[in-house]
């Protein structure tokens, strides 16, 4: 995405939010008198509801009728808990302005009295229809779990319902007596059609259409599929150009678009043929879901097992797995796509439930050998994924990716082996349910993995790059776990949960959680984090605008206008939060006993960090230490980067970082080479040999240093004659410079000018000279005896010194230890 187009996207979102604060701000408006929910008319639907409860005689369909109507009426008294939540307010504070009543045996003006009886009396008047909303809301709760309560458990007795058997050869014998019955009321059907002049010759009339439909039917059904997958292919061989997969992907759509086309088609010509009745247009109906069923698998299985080797799918399986992976796929659908056809005919065909029984156990049993077969797939695909992570480098995703998958192929092989035995038993529909609804839920798993993909190469074409660098992108993780809740309600649903059940429990999450006084919603909390990432917003942005706009035109110092900005922005952070909270309904005063204990928690396990906390504050403020200033703390000495609530960053001269709490820069003793200016001092100590010229040597020191362009001249070098030191002359000379930041480079410049200089005018500058006394050098002319023998290896014995002549210059004699001048 270009520098346009991110300024674009940036001010239509921060319009599309300013439009929903807007409106959330709006207020709501007055309630009305004809708000009032009719109790009297609730009161019967609820005798009505209770009774059917107690009777327990009506259908399933009939209690969701019940439910619903009941549901209507719990959400009106829910709604008119807030009636006239104006006036009472209004009435409350003038209640609250005439202050309290008086104590027992006290006084007051009788027009006070008489005042706040009325108000009393109105605020009452004003409750009353709340509080009656309030009980009826309990009831039609408890009406409403009563039904839940109800549904469930028929259809847990009707998922454990035990049916005959299809190992017994006798149902085999009525079911394929219930498919002869159906298969000749079609043939009866479109008999009776044909007999009939009248439809004979409207079939007729229609033949040219009907023809046209097949023939478009048999083209997109049978050709369709193989254009779309030319066209993919050809697109994928492009390789890793921009947009080249996501492009791929929706070219592929056609897989699934132009073969459901066909099927229509065949199904409306079937149709318009008119030689179907009602129970022909059912099949031919069930004939078109289970086509798009088979499409839909097929095209999965090959976005999951994508076929070209270029293709890059959600797994990075070998040519002949995913081969294997794509026939699974398919098979899966063709089996999901037969029993959803069985169960659409089976009530108008009649079908009894050991002929549905006997019809699934073949799908059932051949489902359960595939499921085994992608069980066994995705356990070996788990441990290959698991070895790779081993094999590399570098840490990655791989072992959870390897668990869940390893952990999926054994649920699914566990699943795969329950459910022929307990429909062999006669669980029919408890074992039909675990197995369509597994592989609806692959399917849906398949179908997650795909879009997570297709999220990473539109994410890698709109900020232009390239797949690698999209793989270890965060934002289409993010996007695709928010996928993966939305699709909890699908999987819900699919698994048995009712659509009302799901709607309550939504219902149930939008009034949010109930903590005290406190009444936190889905809706508080969105608007709380909106309204923070506003403040947070705005406080940057006058961070920013203070930092390169405003401050660098005022006299302040660098470390002022970075501790102006710095709190700015915690100032800025801190309103933020408190106005968020505010907005979102969230009663600060109700947290006052819980701030209190934790303010004694923290006073005893956390005063380390308070004590840094507090000591960020008076750096921020007192300023002892500023960004950018040369220190040296506890030994360790850097340039100050960054100055926190908690800790203080320095650079040292290493280039690593050291982190400081703040306590220590308070509390210890820092020495801060730059505060204020970059005026420093040098000091450089020199030693001359004895005999040199004192004033020479001072003079020769005083001109090097006034060379240095680095020192400067007001006040000029001092040069002191210190003191006489055991083996030199010893002169300090002191150097103010301009930037002590340049305080070693200036010490290292001036050595190296007075070697230069102090060779050229023949001064020396000496090295310490050490006289060597020896106490008893008679012990070195003795020749040790011979050791005896013992049996052991000798010891071996210290050589002989070599007697050296006297050296005139140590001005001793090293062979007897006499100086020069001893008698």
């Amino acid at each position: 995405m270009t520098g346009a187009g991110r300024r674009a996207f940036r001010w239509l979102f921060a319009a599309w939010l300013a439009l929903w604060i807007a409106l959330a701000a709006l207020p709501a408006g007055a309630q009305d008198p004809d708000d009032v929910p009719d109790f009297a008319a609730w009161d019967s639907v609820a005798q009505r509801a209770e009774g059917v409860l107690d009777r327990n005689v009506v259908t399933t369909e009939r209690l969701e009728l019940l439910r619903r109507e009941v549901q209507v009426w719990r959400d009106r008294f829910h709604d008119a808990q807030f009636l006239n939540a104006a006036r009472i307010d209004t009435v409350r504070a003038q209640i609250d302005a005439l202050g309290p009543a008086p104590e027992e045996g006290g006084t007051e003006p009788q027009e006070i009295v008489d005042r706040r009886e009325v108000l009393t009396a109105l605020l009452g008047e004003l409750l009353a229809p709340r509080l009656r909303a309030e009980e009826a809301l309990q009831q039609a709760g408890g009406i409403i779990a009563r039904i839940d309560t109800e549904i469930r458990a028929r259809q847990t007795e009707r998922l454990l319902e035990l049916s005959p058997s299809p190992l017994n050869p006798a149902n085999w014998v009525e079911a394929a007596g219930d498919v002869r019955g159906s298969a000749s009321e079609l043939l009866a059907e479109a008999r009776a059609a044909l007999d009939e002049p009248e439809e004979r010759g409207e079939t007729a009339r229609r033949l040219p259409l009907v023809l046209l439909c097949l023939v478009v039917a048999g083209l997109l059904i049978g050709r369709g599929r193989n254009w779309t997958e030319r066209l993919t292919m050809r697109v994928r061989a492009r390789g890793d150009e921009s947009g080249a997969q996501l492009v791929a992907f929706l070219a592929s759509l056609g897989q699934v678009l132009i073969p459901v086309a066909g099927t229509v088609a065949l199904g409306g010509g079937l149709v318009l043929s008119g030689i179907l009745g009602q129970l022909g247009e059912l099949v031919v109906s069930g004939l078109i879901g289970f086509g798009i069923i088979v499409f839909i698998a097929r095209w999965l299985g090959t976005q999951v097992f994508p076929r070209a080797e270029a293709a890059e799918g959600p797994l990075r399986l070998s040519a002949a797995t995913r081969t294997e992976g794509r026939f699974y796929a398919t098979s899966l659908g063709v089996l999901f796509g037969l029993n959803t056809l069985i169960d659409q005919l089976a009530d108008p065909a009649g079908l009894t439930q050991a002929t549905r029984s006997v019809l699934a156990f073949p799908l059932i049993v051949l489902g359960a050998v595939v499921l085994v077969r992608l069980g066994q797939l995705l356990r070996r695909m788990g441990s290959s994924v698991r070895r790779d992570g081993d094999e590399g480098d570098e840490p990655s995703d791989t072992g959870f990716l390897a668990s869940l998958d390893s952990w999926l192929g054994s649920v699914v092989m566990l699943i795969a082996v329950a459910t022929p035995i307990l429909a062999a038993v006669g669980y029919y529909s408890l074992s039909a349910n675990l197995m369509f609804r597994t592989m609806f839920s692959l399917g849906l798993i398949g179908l997650i993995a795909v879009l997570h993909v297709v999220l990473r190469d539109l994410y890698a074409v709109l900020t232009r790059r390239t797949p690698d660098e999209a793989r270890a992108a965060l934002i289409p993780v993010l996007v695709t776990f928010v996928l993966s809740l939305a699709s909890l309600p699908v999987f819900a649903l699919a698994w048995g949960a009712r659509p009302a059940g799901i709607v309550e429990f939504w219902t149930r999450f939008q009034r949010g959680l109930t903590l005290g006084d406190i009444t936190i919603a889905p809706s508080d909390l969105i608007a709380l984090i909106v309204v923070f990432a506003i403040g947070f917003a705005i406080t940057r942005m006058l961070q920013s605008t203070l930092k390169s706009t405003i401050l660098p035109k005022t006299r302040i110092d660098t470390g002022g206008r970075n501790a102006i900005v710095s709190g700015v922005g915690y100032t800025g952070i801190f309103i933020a939060a408190v106005v968020a909270v505010t907005m979102a309904g969230i009663d600060l005063s109700n947290l006052a006993i819980i701030a209190g204990a934790l303010s004694v928690g923290i006073g005893f396990g956390l005063q380390t960090i308070v004590s840094n906390f507090v000591s960020g504050i008076i750096l921020l403020i007192e300023r002892p230490v500023s960004e950018g200033d040369w220190i040296d703390v506890n030994g360790q000495m850097g340039v100050v980067k960054d100055i926190s609530v908690r800790s203080t960053r320095i650079e040292t001269f290493d280039r690593t970082d050291v982190i400081v709490p703040n306590s220590d820069l308070i509390s210890g003793t820092v020495t801060n080479w730059t505060r204020g200016n970059t005026v420093g001092r040098v000091t450089l100590s020199v030693g001359v040999s004895y005999g040199s010229d004192s004033r020479r040597v001072e003079e020769l020191l005083r001109e090097i240093c006034e060379a240095h362009p680095l020192v400067s001249m007001s006040p000029p070098p001092a040069v002191f004659f210190r003191r006489f030191g055991a083996d030199a002359l010893e002169f300090d000379c002191f150097c103010i410079l301009r930037d002590v930041n340049f305080r070693l480079a200036v010490h290292s410049d001036l050595n190296h000018a007075v070697h230069e200089r102090f060779r050229e005018e023949g001064i020396e500058i000496p090295f310490a000279q050490r006289d060597l006394w020896l106490r008893n050098p008679e012990v070195l002319h003795e020749v040790p005896e011979a050791p005896k023998d013992t049996g052991r290896a000798s010891e071996p014995t210290r050589p002989e010194p070599r007697q050296r002549d006297p050296d005139p210059h140590l001005g001793f004699d090293p062979s007897t230890g006499a100086q020069d001048g001893d008698d």
